[in-house]
């Protein structure tokens, strides 16, 4: 069993392999860590150029599309490894940019994640959207990060260069002890693609491990690279399995009392996208909620399936008020603008 493997879950992203995947396998594969390319049933040629180019790159290959969630799980079925480090297509990686997450987990038998400092591709200066310098979400269900809080990203200017504990690390860039993936049963298939992580982290912080974000070394994140970030079918994702991450994870009572401010909520985005003209984005949102009610039998029984395995709730870590509220109307549109003491 390989102590580290790498894997880019790919789906059509030809032009991203091209752009990262040498300097990847060059700055990655040793006696250690293996170098894994899980392609989701791609039509562009992919996996042809990777054989063609990359001999050091192994290839787990699906004649489908089983989105992000079930990709992943199914791949890492297939790989032994003491580590996973899942890394997305469109990340251009740093000198020696894996080892602290392995060292960390090596030295912390009580992290099951941990995530890299994510900073923009095209304006290095500056944290990314997906992840940035740590996930945290709120009582609603709404995400946000360290150096992100919704739309606004900060620029990096040293100002979260701590190691803490998170709420979540992010899927395009996380290392994981396959332990506890395999404990917690990896990601749930039916989140497709958007938050999978989330969810996941929850039910490691509910299984008693902790969550990090390490400052000493640092990735690159074009962003957007398998549905760009205007993508009605992401606003869907993002709408929708944020609601299936509150049923999921919370008594059934204190989601009920939620969700009467979280339908508020949406209906303000929807009536922005509505201003703005982008009415498949309103129907996106609407679609979400009427999705996320269909399947919520099915939800209960996951969580009765959460329940077995333990009952820590991490402290701190969740923001007990809203964060569009935070940032719309307090006008607190940076982490540590944010009091994230618990009843705060």
């Amino acid at each position: 069993m390989v102590k580290t493997a790498v894997v880019i879950l790919n789906w059509n992203g030809l032009s991203f392999l091209k752009m990262f995947l040498g300097k990847v396998a060059d700055k990655s594969v040793d006696t250690d860590t293996l170098l894994y390319v899980a392609d989701n049933g791609s039509t562009d040629g992919s996996c042809e150029w990777i054989e063609q180019n990359r001999r050091d790159v192994r290839i787990i290959r699906f004649d489908k599309n089983h989105g992000f969630a079930g990709g992943y799980n199914l791949a890492l079925e297939q790989i032994e490894a003491e580590y996973y480090v899942l890394l997305n297509s469109d990340i251009d990686v740093t000198d020696g940019w894996h080892k602290p997450l392995i060292s960390y987990l090596d030295s912390n038998p009580d992290v099951a994640s941990c995530q890299p400092m994510i900073l923009s591709y095209y304006n290095k200066d500056h944290f990314e959207y997906a992840g940035a310098a740590g996930g945290f979400i709120d009582r609603y269900g709404y995400p946000f990060c360290r150096g992100r809080i919704l739309s606004k990203v900060e620029k990096n200017v040293g100002q979260y260069n701590s190691l803490i504990d998170i709420f979540w690390s992010t899927g395009a860039c996380m290392a994981v002890r396959s332990e506890a993936w395999k404990k917690s049963g990896g990601f749930d298939a039916d989140f497709f693609a958007h938050m999978e992580e989330i969810d996941l982290c929850w039910r490691f912080h509910r299984m008693g491990y902790r969550i990090s974000f390490i400052p000493d070394t640092s990735v690159y994140h074009v962003g957007g690279g398998s549905l760009p970030y205007s993508s009605p079918f992401k606003t869907y994702l993002n709408f929708r399995n944020s609601i299936y991450l509150l049923f999921k994870n919370l008594p059934e009572k204190e989601f009920s009392r939620l969700m009467f401010t979280r339908k508020v909520l949406d209906g303000i985005a929807a009536v922005f996208f509505l201003l703005k003209g982008d009415f498949r984005s309103v129907r996106a949102v609407w679609k979400a909620h009427q999705d996320a009610r269909r399947i919520r039998d099915k939800l209960r029984e996951k969580r009765k399936a959460i329940k077995t395995t333990g009952n820590k709730e991490p402290e701190g870590l969740i923001l007990n008020k809203s964060i569009v509220f935070e940032f719309y109307i307090k006008g607190h549109k940076t982490f540590n603008s944010i009091k994230m003491k618990p009843g705060s």
